[in-house]
């Protein structure tokens, strides 16, 4: 099992010292979130990136329909360039909120699902190099041989973990079987509509099992295969029970993220986010 932590709020420059606090306690990732409008995330991972040697530097999470594809490749892989190969995308549909809705209206599930299958093909096609050529329903890509970019430190690609919900009742599970397709799984589970929690290892292993069915049918090996869990062993947003990472590394997790929502914003918050990140990783 591997830690993480995300930061709530910080500018680009504590954020960076952040970093650097966590790779000194013993961590092994920091988290930004992207915002509409708001502090830009793989800006802030290249100012991390400067200023810290060995953690991981990443989204949780990139709402990547968002994105155009290109744009999406040439950020995250600057910050690989520029950490020697430290950079980690999270991706997901994104949840609707009143600071996304302000800018973009919603173009429904559907678009943004096919929108994020489109540019993750993308990016995975623009990492491995040219010559590339791609025709969707959202974006076309032909070949090119202007002025590229070095390759990521990372072979093919930067990896990406996927937001995998299990749907309760359900046979098929699309969402499940995209994040089968790349480096790694963010499980949700939905029941009757609504998000929970997983109700403990037992169902995590249930999930990764199914993943692991869906990975051998589509060619791919189980091994390296990322699980991530959030977590808050600190606070109240996300409570796992049992509380122990030690129970959900043997049900298939391989890193734990405290993500710290509950944190106010503020002096107060970010002295608190530091005394967290001081205290090292959960035992």
């Amino acid at each position: 099992m591997r830690f993480g932590f995300v930061v709530p709020y910080a500018s680009g420059r504590e954020f960076a010292e952040l970093a650097a606090l966590g790779e000194r306690h013993g961590w092994d990732a920091v988290f930004t979130w992207e915002a509409v409008w708001g502090e830009a995330a793989w800006v802030v991972l290249g100012a991390a990136a400067m200023a810290t040697e060995r953690i991981r530097l990443g989204t949780l999470l990139t709402p990547a329909s968002r994105w155009r594809p290109w744009d999406l490749a040439s950020a995250v892989g600057t910050v690989d360039r520029l950490s020697g190969g430290r950079a980690v995308m999270s991706v997901g549909l994104g949840a609707l909120h009143e600071g996304w809705i302000a800018f973009e209206a919603d173009e429904g599930r559907r678009s943004r699902a096919e929108k994020l299958d489109e540019c993750l093909a993308i990016y995975d096609g623009l990492m491995r190099g040219q010559p590339f050529s791609y025709d969707g329903k959202h974006y076309t890509v032909r070949p090119t041989d202007f002025n590229l970019p070095d390759p990521p430190v990372q072979r093919p690609r930067p990896p990406v973990w996927v937001v995998g919900a299990r749907i309760a009742g359900r046979d098929t599970q699309p969402s499940l079987a995209r994040a089968a397709r790349w480096d790694g799984l963010l499980p949700a589970i939905r029941d009757k509509g609504e998000h929970r929690n997983l109700s403990g290892p037992d169902e995590l292993a249930a999930v990764v099992a199914e993943v692991r069915t869906l990975r051998a049918a589509a060619g791919l090996a189980e091994v390296p295969y990322d699980v991530v869990l959030e977590a808050d062993s600190s606070g109240e947003f996300v409570q796992l029970d049992p509380p122990d990472p030690a129970s959900w590394a043997a049900a298939g997790a391989t890193w734990w993220v405290e993500s710290w929502w509950s944190i106010e914003r503020g002096p107060a918050g970010l002295a608190e986010v530091r005394r967290r990140i001081e205290a090292g990783p959960p035992a």
